[in-house]
């Protein structure tokens, strides 16, 4: 283990976050209140250890692939921990806990809160929660990437422990090229969302933060009613767009950015995932019709939540608790399928369901035609058998931390669909869930080991399992590999 480069890195990493603080107390010295004191306290505490331990670069520069795990797991935590400071100083958020639990929803791109009254957090505090969702969107790791300097061969170790998916690749030769582009195409989307909310009529300040959260596909909003707040047809129907954009593999905005139009609209992964989104948006307007009077409104409330579910972002424009069961079961199979893999969605991902269901077919056809070759092929391309052992190693670990959780959180008394959609749509990164935690609902009346059981469901589904699950393992920091 090199431990001197993962400090190094982990310093840089930390030293990153620092500089982002200043952002939110620039913000709130604009609007002149007390909170920007606290935001810089924690900046500087950050800047002194990134002074302390990442300034000089260690001689020995090798870091290999435990070293990524242990890194990219231990920036989450420690994002969390610093990130939440400012919340629980300034008292906007009293609990430790509760402060943790937020700032782990916003990098996480969850969206579940703890907060009762979200309109009376300061304009700076709002600001920040808003901008976790941002930066963790794309990931942690990535970002201090894109603007520090590591050579090629440890960023890859990085991206491929962060990025979401059964496999990351490099959309260029070098890793951190990759990670410039992958912001610039971010920033930018993240750009033309802005300036469409303005024209319908958002102050650029709501603007900003609405963007903020559909870009990382997060879902926090500065108001108590989310975007059912601003009760216009023009701005839920940007943000659906938006929302459904942002879920889409950025690999294929990369390739029409190249003119490779074919190759990326024939992408098998991205047909499936639009599908999946008509036929949940044509059962829920059908299901709901009766509800709403006419077919456009049920549309427009239907499109919504079925874009806000599955790309995870878990905005609301509706209380789809009070659905009839058929729309809510549709929403709730939408957490598990999740956006596509590469964009910055959560839940399981289709790509992963493609490979899972197509593997199902090759044995199917292995049982029938014992001599028969079958290979499982995705986008025309042979699917490796590491890759395909990846995928079924992780809906067993993902069905085992969905049980335990649902187990450990199920000590707080309440009813089933509480309980296990809370586990769901934390271990997914949704936000939302029904019943007590339904869109109109939060998190404060769980006890603070339920709060704990998200808070680590929600770091596990954002990094999809094996980075944590690694870190558990002694192999891991006996050999190198």
């Amino acid at each position: 283990m090199n431990n001197r480069m993962t400090v190094f890195i982990i310093s840089k990493m930390l030293g990153v976050e620092g500089v982002l603080l200043l952002i939110p107390a620039f913000v709130a010295l604009l609007y002149k209140e007390e909170s920007a004191l606290h935001f810089v306290v924690v900046s500087g505490v950050l800047f002194l250890i990134f002074l302390l331990a990442g300034r000089k670069k260690p001689g020995n520069r090798r870091i290999y692939k435990k070293e990524g795990l242990l890194i990219v797991g231990s920036a989450w935590i420690l994002w969390s921990l610093f990130g939440a400071l400012p919340f629980f100083l300034s008292g906007s958020i009293p609990s430790y806990l509760d402060a943790f639990f937020e700032t782990v929803s916003g990098f996480t791109t969850t969206g579940s809160t703890i907060l009762t009254d979200i309109e009376a957090l300061p304009r700076g505090m709002a600001f920040w929660r808003s901008l976790t969702h941002w930066i963790g969107g794309m990931g942690v790791l990535v970002f201090v990437m894109m603007l520090t300097s590591l050579d090629d061969e440890n960023s890859m170790h990085l991206m491929r422990a962060e990025v979401p998916g059964p496999e990351a690749d490099k959309l260029v030769p070098r890793a951190r090229t990759t990670a410039q582009i992958l912001y610039a195409m971010y920033f930018v989307l993240t750009a033309v969302e802005v300036v469409l909310l303005l024209f319908g009529g958002m102050n650029f300040y709501d603007a900003l933060l609405h963007a903020f959260s559909t870009a990382g596909t997060g879902g926090f909003s500065n108001m108590n009613a989310s975007v059912a707040h601003y009760d216009s047809a023009y701005i839920d129907g940007v943000i659906t767009v938006f929302m459904i954009l942002f879920g889409v593999n950025f690999n294929l905005y990369f390739l029409i950015c190249l003119r490779k139009w074919k190759e990326a609209f024939q992408n098998e992964e991205l047909h499936i995932y639009l599908g999946i989104i008509a036929g949940a948006v044509a059962v829920i307007t059908i299901d709901i019709l009766h509800q709403y009077g006419n077919v456009m409104r049920a549309f427009r409330y239907a499109s919504f939540q079925v874009a806000a579910i599955i790309t995870t972002t878990g905005f609301c424009t509706a209380d789809w608790n009070l659905w009839p069961e058929l729309s809510k079961t549709v929403l709730l199979s939408l957490m598990v399928v999740g956006a596509c893999a590469g964009s910055t969605g959560g839940g399981i991902k289709v790509s992963r369901l493609m490979i899972l269901l197509k593997s199902i077919k090759q044995e199917t056809k292995r049982m029938l035609h014992p001599k028969a070759v079958t290979i499982v092929r995705v986008n025309g391309r042979k699917v490796s058998g590491e890759t395909m052992n990846g995928v079924y190693i992780y809906f067993i670990c993902y069905i085992m931390i969905l049980l335990g959780s649902v187990l450990l959180v199920a000590f707080n008394n309440f009813d089933f669909g509480t309980t296990f959609s809370a586990v769901l749509t934390t271990l997914n990164n949704v936000g939302p869930g029904i019943s007590l935690v339904g869109p109109v609902e939060n998190f404060s009346k769980f006890s603070g080991l339920s709060k704990a059981v998200f808070c680590v469901d929600m770091l596990v589904g954002r990094l999809e399992i094996f980075p944590y699950l690694l870190l558990l393992s002694p192999e891991l920091w006996r050999r190198k590999f």
